[in-house]
């Protein structure tokens, strides 16, 4: 059965439906000694495990700490019509580090709140632990709140930039891929955050006739949209995380979840086109 979740920024702005539980009460967390947070935290984290289960790919986002004031965040998330059309491609965050706990403070709208804490753990070079409790606040009012566990693991790679240009490719993973047919395709990544797609029809590269066509890298986590052209046609939106870009060519993973709670690993490969 799925569950509804908010909790944002210390993972990702999720919004959608997740079949995870939440741990119990957190509030009382034992004393911890200082672990020099403020200093640990400054960087790219995203978020790996929730609960000791992992993210599935299409639930993560990734925040980057900029200053013991400031962070930014990049998600995606469409499942809750009720709070907007979440597109966030960096988007700022206030930051509050006292002690072990951070506090993160993102205003969606007028009326719409997110307030993060988080207890961190313990943290290092590689990865971070925390007890966060996420609270929704609606007018001032508390309209969700969720108490979780969840590891980060820190970023060190970030392939905004190498995404840029042509790239042919398709679906290598055994299940294959939602949005995958099997064939070869093209993808042109442009520098002002929107994509190309090619398709061939009678042997000729042909490119899609899409309303829609955005993306966005931060980090290793690619978030696509897109919308065809025509009648009915519905948005869809896809995340990878980018396992690498060397010698002209790219690998995609992802972990996807079935309706039934069951995940698989999905792969993408495709080469740089000259």
């Amino acid at each position: 059965m799925k569950k509804i979740y908010v909790w944002v920024l210390a993972a990702i702005l999720v919004c959608g439906a997740s079949v995870f539980t939440s741990c119990s009460d957190n509030d009382d967390n034992p004393v911890q000694p200082n672990l020099n947070v403020g200093e640990k935290i400054i960087g790219k984290w995203m978020s790996a495990e929730i609960n000791g289960k992992p993210f599935p790919t299409d639930n993560k986002g990734v925040y980057t700490f900029l200053s013991t004031t400031k962070a930014r965040m990049s998600s995606s998330v469409n499942s809750r019509p009720e709070l907007g059309d979440l597109w966030n491609d960096n988007s700022e965050l206030d930051v509050n580090i006292n002690g072990n706990v951070v506090t993160l403070t993102h205003q969606l709208d007028e009326h719409k709140t997110i307030k993060i804490e988080m207890n961190v753990t313990s943290i290092n070079a590689k990865e971070m632990h925390a007890n966060v409790h996420a609270s929704l606040m609606v007018d001032g009012a508390v309209a969700r709140a969720m108490n979780d566990h969840i590891r980060y693991e820190r970023i060190e790679e970030n392939y905004r930039t190498a995404i840029l240009g042509m790239w042919e490719g398709r679906s290598t993973g055994a299940e294959g891929s939602e949005f995958d047919d099997g064939e070869n395709h093209r993808w042109e990544y442009l520098a002002d955050g929107t994509f190309r797609y090619y398709h061939k029809v009678d042997g000729e590269w042909q490119i899609s006739d899409d309303v829609l066509h955005d993306y966005f890298v931060d980090g290793t986590l690619l978030c696509t949209r897109w919308k065809n052209a025509g009648e009915g046609q519905e948005e869809h939106r896809e995340w990878w995380e980018i396992e690498s870009i060397q010698n002209g060519v790219m690998k995609w993973i992802a972990l996807r979840m079935r309706e039934d709670g069951s995940t698989y690993i999905a792969t993408f490969e495709m080469t740089k086109v000259q």
